[in-house]
């Protein structure tokens, strides 16, 4: 299939089927766009929309994003995972205040450069945004295209992702840069999804080698299995005669960077150790059931655990990494999920 035959398909199906009414669209401009298509980056358009819409009543534009604590915007992203697309997003809009004058750079090269932005979100600000020629890579893309070339094997293997990028570049075109862009990515979206294609309906299917095969779910490969270690912590509720449970914010990189915790330990015999460092008297404790949370990387098991105390010589240094948190007047701090849901649980 000829470049522009391919091109005229996507916008004709997209003129006619395609998204037009996405929050991030009203109107299509550069901050708006940019904070989608981070929040996009490994999530769901329905997952994303009330976390955007929220995200833009409080930081209406990069320069009041900009003038944001971090704790604030990791606040408005509890729950979204990934939390390092927050922190980077903070990082831009400070460089794009303080070094672009709060202009958006439309160059493929000058936006990689900024924190959190890759070649395909690049891509996907340069060509909605400001209408310029630039090829995308998302998920879904990534799943369309290979279906449309059968191109076997993990997109995540280096040789395979150089391939799908030289189809993106062969097929994006010059002209209606946005409807393409967004037309590629609803089509991966709503048709060419990943266990059930439609493809009666799809603009591409006289031409797509995986549908000629009828094996249009062999495509893109699957990554390869691997066994995931496991970790086991005891999360700790340390709660004061007043009900407040005790929360210590994590350093701003690494895992959780920047959220508030719950003090972990790794065995329960070094409870009695840990509450005398910090000054408690333990009262009782109540364990409540496991759970599992898992990262890319690797399981976490935890052992939720009650802990009443009291202070007999408190160390706390509330107001700086540590702070009381009264689950009956909650406080507006990041945690990350599996924290919200002990916090919500002590209602």
């Amino acid at each position: 299939m000829k470049p522009k035959a391919f091109q005229q398909a996507i916008l004709n199906w997209f003129q006619q089927h395609g998204r037009k009414d996405l929050p991030w669209q009203q109107p299509i401009t550069p901050y708006p766009v940019w904070i989608s298509e981070i929040m996009l980056q490994q999530t769901q358009v329905t997952t994303v929309i009330p976390y955007f819409q929220r995200f833009m009543e409080s930081f209406p534009s990069v320069e009041q994003l900009a003038d944001a604590s971090l704790d604030q915007v990791l606040h408005h992203w509890s729950g979204l995972g990934y939390y390092a697309r927050a922190r980077n997003l903070h990082k831009t809009a400070k460089q794009i205040v303080s070094e672009m004058h709060g202009q958006f750079p439309d160059d493929i090269d000058q936006l990689m450069k900024l924190p959190g932005i890759g070649r395909s979100t690049a891509g996907a600000i340069r060509s909605i945004a400001f209408g310029k020629p630039a090829a995308i890579l998302d998920g879904n893309v990534k799943r369309v295209l290979a279906r449309f070339a059968a191109v076997e094997g993990w997109p995540g293997n280096s040789a395979v992702h150089r391939q799908l990028w030289e189809i993106a570049e062969r097929y994006s075109p010059d002209q209606y840069t946005a409807n393409y862009t967004q037309g590629m990515m609803d089509l991966g979206a709503t048709l060419c999804t990943r266990t059930t294609p439609d493809c009666d309906n799809c603009p591409l299917k006289t031409h797509c080698q995986a549908f000629s095969q009828g094996n249009p779910q062999s495509y893109p490969g699957k990554k390869p299995k691997k066994v995931l270690p496991v970790k086991n912590r005891i999360f700790l509720l340390l709660k004061n005669p007043e009900g407040e449970i005790l929360l210590q914010q994590n350093p701003p990189a690494g895992l959780w960077g920047g959220l508030w915790v719950l003090p972990q330990i790794e065995e329960l015999a070094a409870l009695n150790g840990y509450c005398h460092k910090l000054g408690f008297k333990l009262v009782n404790k109540t364990p409540l059931e496991k759970r599992r949370h898992s990262f890319s990387h690797f399981h976490l098991d935890y052992q939720p655990m009650v802990v009443d105390v009291e202070n007999t010589r408190s160390r706390i240094r509330e107001g700086n990494d540590q702070v009381w948190y009264n689950p009956q007047k909650p406080l507006s701090l990041a945690t990350p999920a599996p924290v919200t849901a002990l916090l919500t649980m002590q209602l």
